[in-house]
């Protein structure tokens, strides 16, 4: 049985902002100023970030010289100064450790965490996990997730930490351009048992990059995150709002 963290809502609490796949990256500008200026902006009481921020991070101590990963740490720092900041590690940035983490104010979160806000039960996730299909993806997720793993790479020069993620990058894109390859989805049964376990109604996630609301019966629904790229036709910047309503996107182009 999958354990469930749980992050009960302060009772003033009126909204809430999920977000995730971001893939922050400093070739696309466009992106990260979209996601700049909506933290620089937002009324929410709280932000959850649910997995791939960054399209890639190769250490914490890529933040600690100039360049594009200490621009987006000192946004994080002044949007956590003004409100409650949540991270959830996706499969881009699993190695975004908790000693980052707390010098940006952010909270890290399990995988998978119920919140309980307006006395409702929201079952929070990246969504990784239950691509049950994926098998090759999660043999792969089970090894870089070892600490002996991460301490092997996380011992590498930087220089080449980024060149071994530009190399892996490369050959998942070339996958990805496979003829008749089809990515795996959110396995439905698996959602509904997560779901009845956690004693929760919604399952909320990204990873999949293909924002819908799914019914699986019994009241229980799974809502997908959208991804965002400013640079797509149309672009895309979407977040989901969680209120005493319910839950409601917004687009922020």
């Amino acid at each position: 049985m999958t354990a469930f963290a749980e992050l009960v809502a302060p009772a003033g609490w009126r909204t809430v902002d999920l977000m995730s796949d971001l893939h922050l990256q400093s070739s696309d500008p466009a992106t990260f100023e979209a996601w700049r200026g909506y933290l620089q902006t937002t009324p929410a009481d709280a932000i959850f970030i649910l997995g791939d921020l960054f399209e890639v991070w190769v250490g914490d101590d890529a933040a600690t010289e100039p360049g594009f990963e200490a621009q987006c740490a000192e946004v994080l720092c002044q949007t956590a100064a003004r409100r409650p900041l949540f991270f959830m590690h996706g499969n881009r940035d699993f190695l975004l450790g908790a000693a980052f983490a707390a010098q940006c104010g952010m909270q890290l979160l399990d995988d998978p965490t119920v919140l309980v806000l307006h006395d409702r039960r929201w079952l929070l996730s990246h969504g990784d996990l239950l691509c049950l299909e994926d098998a090759d993806y999660l043999r792969f997720r089970a090894q870089v997730r070892t600490a002996a793993w991460q301490g092997a790479f996380l011992a590498r020069p930087l220089d080449q930490r980024r060149e071994l993620a530009r190399s892996m990058r490369a050959q998942s894109e070339d996958h990805q351009h496979t003829p008749g390859m089809v990515w795996a989805d959110v396995d439905a049964d698996a959602a509904r048992t997560w779901l009845r376990q956690a004693n929760a109604t919604t399952l909320i996630h990204g990873h999949t990059h293909r924002p819908k609301t799914h019914a699986l019966g019994d009241g229980l629904e799974r809502i997908v995150l959208s991804d965002w790229d400013l640079k797509a036709h149309p672009a895309r910047a979407q977040l989901l709002c969680l209120s005493s309503a319910g839950a409601r996107r917004v687009d922020l182009r």
